[in-house]
C-alpha cells in the first residue's frame, strides 16, 4: 500500500512524447469537457466574510519608486498571495464592488507574531519605525473604527488604496475610489483598489513560515518566476496582510486555450532554484496539508457510499502524501497548490506570465506541482494534447520532477492520486453544502477514487 504503482504505459509518441496511463486512470484525456470551475478551482463558491474585526492595522511601506501595476477588472486565481480571481463563472457569485463584509463569525485570535521579514527589494517598515524616510512611506491607516464598522474587507480596501496612491493610469484602469472583492474565504480574502491588491492570508498561517514565504517571493532568484509583493507586514484583526500589484489572470471562460507551456516553463524554473540560495530555509510545501484539510471537510458529512469511497482512496496514499509524515524524497522549491488560477500577466494586460499565491510554497516533491493537470488527464477530463504540451514544455525547460524522457508516471502517480482524492472530497463537501447532485466531471472524479481504492 502507498507505493508508486507501475503504470500500464502507452506511447503517444517517442521520447518526450511519452505520457503513459495509470492503473487508476483512463489516460486518454478529454472524454468529458473539464469545466472551468475545476480547471481553475476555488472561485465558484465564495463563503461568507470573516466578520467584524477590532484592532489597528499596521501598514508596511512600499519601496521607493515601486509602482503598482494597472490592469483591467478581469479577475483571477485561486486565492493567493497576489491572488486575483478570474472572471466569474456563470454559476459563481458576482464579485462585489464597493461592498462591505457580511456579518459572520469573528476571526480566530492570532498569537502574537513578529513582523514578516522583508524580501530583498521590498521594504517592510511599520508606521513610525526608525529610519523610515517620509517620502517613501505609504500613509499608515488606523483601522480600529473602520474595522468595527466594515470588517476585514473594509480594512483591506483601505490598505490597498493607501498602497496604490501612485499607480499608473491607463485603459481599463479601475476607479481608485472603488474596491472589488476578488476572494472572500478563510484561506484568503483579497481586495483590489486600482492597481493594488491587498490580501489577508489564511487564518491558520504560521507567522514565521509566512514571513519566509513572502521573503522568497521577493527574492531576486525568483524574479521573472513569481510575482513579488509591494509590501509586507500589515495586519488586520490578527490576520497577516500583504500588498501586491494587480495582474491579469487566465480567463476562466477560455480555460481550454490556457497557457500550458508558459506555466510549465515557470514551474521548471521554480523547481531549479537552489534551496540554499534563498536565505532562511523554506518551510515544507503545504500540498499534503491541503489534501488533509479537504479530508477534514469530508469528515463533517454524513456517512455514505460516496464518502466511504473517497476515504478508502485516501487510505491508499502513503503517509507523507496525507501530511502525516515528512517527505523523504527529492526536494525542490515548490509552489504547493499550482493550477491555472495561479497565473497572472504582469504588467497587465500583455506582460509575461508569473506565478502567484505563496501561501503553500516551500520545499517538497516537485511532482506535486504537476499533479493537478496529470490527474485531470488520467481521469479522462483534460485533452491529451494539452497534457502532452504541458509535459513536453516542462521537460524542454529542464524540469526535474520527471525524467527528461520516458514514462513520467512513477514520479507523478502518488501526487496525482492525492489531488484526485482532495478534489473529490471538496466536490462532495460543496455538493452537500449546496444541496445538489454531483455534476458529470465530479462524478468522474468519484469513479477515479473508486479505482484508486481498489489498488493493491
Amino acid at each position: 500500500m502507498g507505493q508508486r504503482h507501475s503504470p500500464q504505459a502507452r506511447k503517444s509518441g517517442p521520447g518526450r512524447g511519452h505520457t503513459g496511463i495509470t492503473p487508476w486512470g483512463r489516460g486518454y484525456g478529454g472524454r468529458l469537457r473539464l469545466p472551468g470551475y475545476l480547471l481553475i478551482p476555488g472561485h465558484y463558491a465564495c463563503p461568507g466574510a470573516t466578520g467584524p474585526l477590532s484592532g489597528t492595522a499596521r501598514l508596511a511601506h512600499r519601496p521607493a519608486g515601486h509602482r503598482a501595476a494597472t490592469g483591467t477588472d478581469a479577475s483571477p486565481a485561486a486565492g493567493g498571495g497576489g491572488a486575483h480571481v478570474p472572471p466569474a463563472d456563470p454559476t459563481a457569485p458576482t464579485p462585489r464592488t464597493g461592498a462591505t463584509a457580511r456579518p459572520g463569525p469573528a476571526p480566530r485570535t492570532a498569537e502574537p507574531r513578529p513582523a514578516p521579514a522583508a524580501p530583498p527589494g521590498v521594504r517592510a517598515v511599520h508606521p513610525q519605525a526608525p529610519g523610515a524616510p517620509a517620502a517613501q512611506a505609504t500613509p499608515s491607516v488606523d483601522l480600529a473604527a473602520r474595522a468595527a464598522a466594515g470588517g476585514l474587507v473594509r480594512g483591506l480596501a483601505d490598505i490597498a488604496a493607501a498602497a496604490g496612491t501612485e499607480h499608473a493610469t491607463g485603459a481599463g484602469h479601475q476607479d481608485e475610489g472603488a474596491h472589488t472583492v476578488l476572494a472572500e474565504r478563510r484561506d484568503g480574502t483579497v481586495v483590489r483598489v486600482g492597481g493594488a491588491v491587498a490580501k489577508a492570508h489564511p487564518v491558520d498561517s504560521v507567522p514565521a513560515d509566512l514571513a519566509v514565504r513572502l521573503a522568497v517571493a521577493g527574492h531576486p532568484r525568483l524574479r521573472g518566476i513569481v510575482l513579488a509583493p509591494h509590501a509586507t507586514g500589515a495586519e488586520v484583526g490578527g490576520r497577516a496582510v500583504s500588498v501586491w500589484p494587480y495582474g491579469e489572470p487566465v480567463d476562466r471562460r477560455q480555460a481550454q486555450a490556457a497557457p500550458w507551456e508558459d506555466a510549465a516553463v515557470l514551474l521548471a524554473r521554480l523547481h531549479a532554484v537552489p534551496l540554499t540560495e534563498l536565505g532562511a530555509p523554506p518551510p515544507e510545501m503545504r500540498g499534503p496539508a491541503k489534501a488533509a484539510r479537504a479530508m477534514a471537510r469530508l469528515g463533517a458529512l454524513p456517512d455514505s457510499a460516496d464518502t466511504r469511497t473517497v476515504r478508502a482512496a485516501w487510505r491508499r496514499l502513503p503517509a507523507w502524501a496525507r501530511g502525516e509524515q515528512p517527505y523523504r524524497g527529492q526536494r525542490a522549491l515548490c509552489h504547493g497548490d499550482w493550477h491555472l488560477g495561479q497565473l497572472v500577466r504582469h504588467p497587465p494586460p500583455d506582460g509575461p506570465w508569473l506565478l502567484i499565491d505563496i501561501d503553500d510554497l516551500g520545499a517538497g516533491d516537485p511532482a506535486w506541482d504537476l499533479a493537478r493537470p496529470a490527474m485531470w488527464f488520467a481521469a479522462g477530463l483534460l485533452p491529451g494534447e494539452a497534457w502532452a504540451r504541458f509535459l513536453a514544455a516542462y521537460r524542454a525547460a529542464g524540469g526535474i520532477a520527471v525524467p527528461p524522457d520516458g514514462d513520467p508516471w512513477p514520479q507523478l502517480d502518488v501526487p496525482a492520486r492525492a489531488l484526485a482524492v482532495q478534489t473529490a472530497a471538496i466536490a462532495l463537501a460543496k455538493a452537500a453544502r449546496d444541496g445538489r447532485a454531483l455534476d458529470p466531471a465530479e462524478t468522474e472524479l468519484l469513479g477515479v477514487c473508486r479505482r484508486i481504492a481498489q489498488l493493491e
